[in-house]
Parts: structure tokens; C-alpha cells; sequence
């Protein structure tokens, strides 16, 4: 256990965090995502659904200021392309002050492929996947 830092985020998924560079993404997926087929380097979170993951690793990764630093999927059978747990992943991503854009089937397949990593939860929900792109932390000089 670490002080700050919530338990959910198991030393595999901090290692990942802390290794990503500025511009590198990170997919969050559910548990019906084909996750093994599409990483690169890839991460089970098993028991962990969706929400939790996604806030405590916002609680810690700077997100970058880009318009689409963090994209969601959409739900391909319905005209909204919403679920409540689009809703659930924007209210999340609003808590930070940041917005999930959703993004077309083909394109967030795309990104998933060249993420840096991804992270396969249990999450029951269809469509409960987002993609975060990390920012910096600016230097705080003293002189």
C-alpha cells in the first residue's frame, strides 16, 4: 500500500503510467474488448470495472491539453451512439475538468492499436472504452 495512491492501481498499471512519455496513450477496455489481439503491451485488471480504474488513474496522470486527449467509444447499434456508461465516463472525466469526445468505431480501433498500452478490465458494459493521452507537468522553477 502507498499514502495517495488509490490500491486499485496495482504495480503493473503505475509501471505503465510512469513509463508513458508525453503524447503516449493508454487504452482503458472492457471485459468483451479484444484486448490481447490489439495491444501492444498489455495489462489485465481483472475484478476492476471501468469507472474506478478510470478515476483513480485520472486522479494521477497529467492528461494532455489537446481537444481529443481523451476519446470514448460509441455504441455502434444505436443513432446516439450513448449508454450510461458514456454518461458515467463523462461525468468522471468533467470531475477533472477534462471531456471524453466520442469517436467512430474504426478510428478508436485504430488508436487502440497504437496505444502505448492497454488496460483490459472486467467491465460488463458494451462500448466501455476510452483512450488517454498523456500530458506534462510543467517545471515549478525556483531561482
Amino acid at each position: 500500500m502507498l499514502k495517495k495512491i488509490n490500491p486499485i492501481l496495482g504495480p503493473d498499471v503505475l509501471f505503465i503510467l510512469r513509463e508513458m512519455g508525453h503524447g503516449d496513450q493508454i487504452a482503458l477496455v472492457d471485459g468483451n474488448y479484444p484486448a490481447s489481439a490489439h495491444a501492444t503491451k498489455l495489462i489485465r485488471a481483472d475484478g476492476i470495472e471501468l469507472i474506478p480504474l478510470l478515476d483513480a488513474i485520472l486522479d494521477i496522470l497529467p492528461i494532455d491539453e489537446g481537444t481529443d486527449a481523451i476519446v470514448r467509444a460509441i455504441n455502434v447499434t444505436k443513432k446516439s451512439g450513448t449508454d450510461p456508461i458514456h454518461n458515467a465516463i463523462e461525468k468522471t472525466c468533467k470531475n477533472y475538468k477534462l471531456t471524453a469526445i466520442p469517436l467512430d468505431a474504426d478510428s478508436f480501433y485504430k488508436r487502440v492499436k497504437n496505444a502505448f498500452a492497454v488496460i483490459a478490465t472486467t467491465e460488463r458494459s458494451l462500448y466501455a472504452n476510452v483512450i488517454l493521452t498523456k500530458g506534462v507537468i510543467f517545471p515549478t522553477y525556483v531561482y
